[in-house]
């Protein structure tokens, strides 16, 4: 019988083998599933366990830092109060720092130049440090005492190191963008525009291929960042080959920009009230855009886009700041018993232009716009001379004055220090 098994193995061997196989299969299939089995459950008892859940909360709360620094730009119609309550400071914190504030800073004329920064102790929900920056150089600085809770304060006053600048550069296309390219501060090209305004139509006067040159100061802070311009030193407008060159004189009563005969570029009246537009329409008789008819326009039209800022052309009181029917919103200055000048069809008056107030010559005063009888943005420009409406493109404008005696003799010894200076900047000796 054994022999016969024996026999009868031998002569399957493929078969048994595939059975056992089969057995084998099953019992390990099995005794996986159960061990899977038990590693989830032991998995999920470990993850439901109450001290393990506290522990990772209380890991993953402390990833977030204890300080959390908020730097904010002041937008305009914003107010100190709503400024902290949208970073969910409490009244009691806010009142505290007015408090303190409130003697260098008029907390209710905020402006977009300004900036605050803040370190909130999320822990606590405190404020443990507050900047508020008053000007580019200045800072109010409050930091909070661990021991007494009271706020500490200082004025962080930002160092600046005076330095000489010298551009000049091929006008191809417009003073602007030439000088941009120089990578020319807009603050001084505002400035080298405004002090050449008295003599020079930028519109007319400049041709392709003048030249512009200009030496002027900037504040540089700890990282070599310019903070803040300073004056031009020294300009020329090379027009059509011929130099206008310009110089500064810093002695007191008489400063300002100088020919190099010594005569002041002010003048009375400025030939341009704006810059970046075009005569668009002269003084004289013309078919009125909107009437359809001919009569006299007495006033000479500067196109220029909307928002473009105008001018006051000289020293003066502003006599109105209103209505004015066709005009729209405009300006009337006052400059003397003589001369009155008017700015029409603005979109809005500059902050703080009404009737009464005095202005300087340069100031701003209001915006391009399309106001009252107007087919688009443009500036409407008049001088009136004892009661009489006449042509600001070929008025005869009073010069400055010329420095005479000891003003004359320290301004020739200042202008070849100036020209030494230019001569080492151009050849990169200073």
């Amino acid at each position: 019988m054994i022999n016969k098994i024996k026999f009868h193995l031998k002569k399957n061997t493929e078969i048994v083998a595939l059975f056992l196989l089969i057995i084998i299969t099953i019992i390990s299939t099995t005794y996986y599933n159960y061990s899977k089995k038990k590693i989830y459950f032991n998995y999920k008892n470990t993850i439901d366990n109450v001290y393990l859940k506290k522990t990772f909360n209380h890991f993953f709360d402390n990833l977030e830092p204890k300080f959390k620094k908020i730097t904010h730009n002041i937008s305009s119609g914003e107010t100190f109060t709503n400024i902290l309550e949208k970073y969910s400071v409490q009244k009691k914190e806010i009142n505290e720092i007015k408090k303190k504030l409130i003697k260098k800073v008029n907390l209710n004329k905020l402006n977009t130049n300004q900036k605050i920064e803040f370190t909130i102790d999320q822990k606590n929900n405190v404020i443990r440090e507050f900047i508020f920056k008053m000007s580019k150089t200045e800072k109010i600085h409050l930091t909070r005492d661990t021991e007494t809770k009271e706020f500490n304060q200082k004025i962080l006053l930002t160092r600046l190191s005076k330095s000489v600048v010298y551009k000049e550069n091929v006008i191809l296309d417009s003073l602007y963008r030439s000088a941009t390219q120089k990578k020319v501060p807009a603050s001084i090209i505002v400035e080298f525009a405004r002090i050449y305004g008295f003599q020079v139509d930028f519109q007319r006067d400049i041709r392709k291929k003048d030249i512009f040159q200009i030496m002027y100061e900037v504040f540089i802070d700890d990282n070599n960042k310019i903070v803040e311009t300073g004056n031009i030193l020294y300009a020329n407008l090379k027009l059509s080959r011929e130099n206008n060159e310009l110089y500064f004189f810093d002695k007191k009563n008489n400063e300002g920009h100088y020919d190099k005969n010594g005569k002041s570029v002010k003048k009375a009246l400025m030939k341009t009230p704006i810059n970046g537009a075009r005569l668009s329409s002269p003084f004289g008789m013309r078919k009125h855009p909107i009437d359809g008819y001919n009569k006299m326009h007495k006033g000479t039209d500067f196109a220029a886009p909307l928002g473009t800022p105008i001018m006051a052309s000289g020293d003066g009181v502003i006599k109105k700041a209103g209505w004015c029917g066709g005009g729209g919103n405009c300006v009337v200055i006052r400059h003397n018993s003589s001369y009155q000048t008017v700015y029409a069809h603005m979109s809005e008056f500059a902050k703080g232009i009404r009737s009464g107030v005095r202005v300087k010559q340069a100031q701003i005063i209001g915006y391009v716009g399309s106001t009252g009888k107007s087919t688009g943005p443009h500036l409407h420009y008049e001088v009136i001379f004892n009661g009489k409406k006449i042509n600001s493109q070929t008025l005869k404008l009073p010069s400055g004055k010329i420095l005479k005696g000891e003003n004359r003799k320290l301004f020739e010894t200042k202008k070849i220090r100036l020209d030494v200076l230019k001569s080492e900047k151009i050849i990169g000796l200073n």
